[in-house]
C-alpha cells in the first residue's frame, strides 16, 4: 500500500470522526473463559480460541499462552503496524522492519514469595530492527511519530484508570 491509498481509506474515516468526535469512540473488550478443572482460561480471540495458562516460570508446562507474554506481543504488533503506517504516510522505503518487545519481571512477586518484589513488568524495551532508505533525522522521527501513535505502547506508557466490578451470574 502506497501512501495515497492510506489517505484515500483513512479520509472518510478522519472526515467522520473530525465532524462527529462521538463517532471515534469504541469499547473494544475481551472475555477469558475460566477452565473448571486446570489453571487455565480460554479466550476468544479473532483467529478463535486461544488456551492461556501459567507462564512455566510460575508452574506452567508451556503448552499454553501466557498473558504477560501476551502483553508484549500486543506491544509488538501495535508498534509494528504503526510504524507500517507511519514510514507509509512519511513515503519511507522500508526493505525489512522486525519490532521487538521485551520485558522483565520477576516471579517471586506474583508467586507471594517477596512482598518486595513487583508483580508487574519492571522494564519494557520496545527495539525497532529497521532497513530502511532513510536518514538518521528521519528514522528518529518515525520511532517518534511511532510511539506517539501506538495505541497499546501510549495506553503503557500513560496507564488509563482500571476499574474491577463483581457480577454474581447466579
Amino acid at each position: 500500500m502506497d501512501r495515497e491509498k492510506l489517505r484515500e481509506i483513512q479520509r472518510p474515516i478522519k472526515g467522520k470522526y473530525t465532524e462527529s468526535p462521538d463517532l471515534a469512540k469504541f469499547t473494544l473488550s475481551a472475555a477469558a473463559n475460566v477452565a473448571a478443572e486446570s489453571i487455565s482460561c480460554e479466550i476468544d480471540s479473532f483467529l478463535g480460541k486461544l488456551s492461556c495458562g501459567l507462564h512455566p516460570g510460575t508452574g506452567g508446562n508451556g503448552s499454553q499462552a501466557c498473558s504477560a507474554e501476551m502483553l508484549l506481543e500486543s506491544l509488538a504488533g501495535c508498534a509494528a503496524v504503526t510504524l507500517k503506517a507511519v514510514a507509509t504516510a512519511m513515503q519511507i522505503p522500508m526493505h525489512s522492519a522486525v519490532v521487538i518487545a521485551e520485558g522483565d519481571v520477576d516471579f517471586r512477586g506474583t508467586l507471594g514469595i517477596d512482598k518486595q518484589a513487583s508483580v508487574g513488568f519492571e522494564k519494557i524495551r520496545l527495539k525497532f530492527e529497521l532497513d530502511m532508505d532513510a536518514d538518521e533525522h528521519t528514522a528518529a522521527k518515525l520511532i517518534e511519530l511511532t510511539e506517539r501513535y501506538c495505541v497499546v505502547y501510549q495506553t503503557l506508557k500513560q496507564p488509563p484508570e482500571i476499574a474491577s466490578q463483581l457480577i454474581r451470574v447466579s
